[in-house]
């Protein structure tokens, strides 16, 4: 990635949705919004992911952090929800064991190719995962991002109207440039498209801002490994 894009993205980090954003509600007892989690921990992070097998969520490895301790929260800490509306939620899942990406670094500046973690769950989730997209996306695709915005907490938020802007490479991971709107608490969110009928996860997010937001589509050999 060069200095440029990486010097645009440690901006986009900080930034909030502008006021005016295309942001909606969207039902999360509905596929394929039903898919999609809140990631809460037992120091207060609030993330979201997205179901990719029945017992296997996909989330930014960079929510598991405890900055206090300098060191990567255990499995027991962890707390994925689904239908969470309002302070409820449909199912909620512990986490047995989780896998980062191999070379992420938690005090090294975002973004990163390794920013992503799948989340093995205690048990299955009685929802459908959403598959993972097997080619890269395009400029001017359509996309949807979808998760827990921090200013919008208690609600599933979608942006249904927004494009990827380019991609690049990273280690064999993909990063993909959008202008769907997000604010913190989005990471780990699905960025989606649809294909035919059905909706595919093309990354998720790894930072937050407006206008033009960050989206990380791991190695998918890594990804899928030990994935049904």
């Amino acid at each position: 990635m060069s200095r440029v894009a990486a010097a645009a993205v440690a901006l986009l980090l900080a930034a909030p949705a502008q006021a005016g954003d295309r942001r909606v509600p969207v039902d999360p007892t509905r596929p394929p919004w039903n898919a999609v989690a809140k990631v809460q921990t037992n120091i207060g992070t609030k993330c979201s992911g997205v179901l990719i097998a029945p017992a296997v969520v996909l989330t930014a490895a960079h929510c598991l952090y405890n900055p206090r301790t300098g060191a990567m929260l255990q499995p027991v800490s962890l707390h994925v929800l689904f239908g969470y509306q309002r302070g409820e939620y449909r199912w909620h899942r512990l986490v047995t064991h989780y896998t980062m990406g191999p070379g992420f670094d938690p005090v090294f500046p975002r973004p990163q190719a390794w920013d992503w973690a799948r989340l093995e769950l205690a048990e299955p989730v009685p929802v459908s995962p959403l598959p993972v997209a097997g080619k890269d996306a395009t400029p001017g695709m359509a996309v949807a991002l979808a998760g827990y915005n921090q200013d919008k907490a208690q609600l599933l938020m979608a942006d249904l109207d927004c494009h990827v802007r380019f991609t690049t490479k990273a280690y064999d991971a993909t990063f993909l440039y959008h202008d769907c709107a997000g604010t913190r608490g989005t990471s780990g969110g699905p960025l989606l498209a649809k294909q035919g009928e059905t909706w595919v996860v093309v990354g998720i997010a790894v930072a937050a801002g407006s206008g033009e937001n960050l989206a990380l589509l791991p190695p998918l050999a890594e990804l899928r490994s030990g994935v049904p």
